[in-house]
């Protein structure tokens, strides 16, 4: 299997840690950590929005997708293989988060895009994020309706 991070063996909290201290760099404020069965889901934030008021953002990992990506690539895992598979997706989704939001702050940084541009499907509302709303169809696009 030749995915980034795949075999990553720093401790999630490490990694939760690193992506806290590139959230503050880039101005984040009011972190918090949601949590599923003892793991952690999602890391919530706030950032300044282009008003200058704080909106809300939820950056999931979702590490049930990576297990089963895992899980597909082997023939007959056992018990315990499955448990430490578990730990494995863990620690891959979270470092793939990290890589995401590190490049994010670096393009910040270099002036390729503002903080909430990248972070922009991600704005949460408490119920939903932005990308959830507009899959759902329950939110007219840009253009949607005008002819051509």
């Amino acid at each position: 299997m030749h995915i980034k991070n795949y075999t990553s063996g720093v401790p999630v909290e490490r990694t939760i840690m690193r992506i806290e201290m590139a959230l503050i760099s880039g101005g984040a404020v009011g972190i918090m950590k949601d949590y599923i069965d003892g793991r952690i889901s999602a890391i919530s934030f706030s950032i300044p929005s282009l008003e200058k008021r704080l909106v809300s953002v939820r950056l999931p990992a979702n590490a049930e997708a990576v297990y089963e990506v895992f899980l597909s690539a082997m023939k007959r895992p056992r018990k315990e293989t499955l448990n430490r598979l578990h730990d494995q997706a863990d620690r891959t989704a979270w470092k793939l988060v990290q890589d995401w939001v590190e490049i994010q702050m670096a393009m910040i940084k270099m002036q390729q895009a503002e903080l909430i541009q990248v972070f922009l499907p991600y704005i949460w509302d408490g119920k939903q994020t932005f990308y959830n709303l507009i899959k759902s169809g329950n939110y007219k696009m840009l253009g949607e309706g005008t002819k051509r």
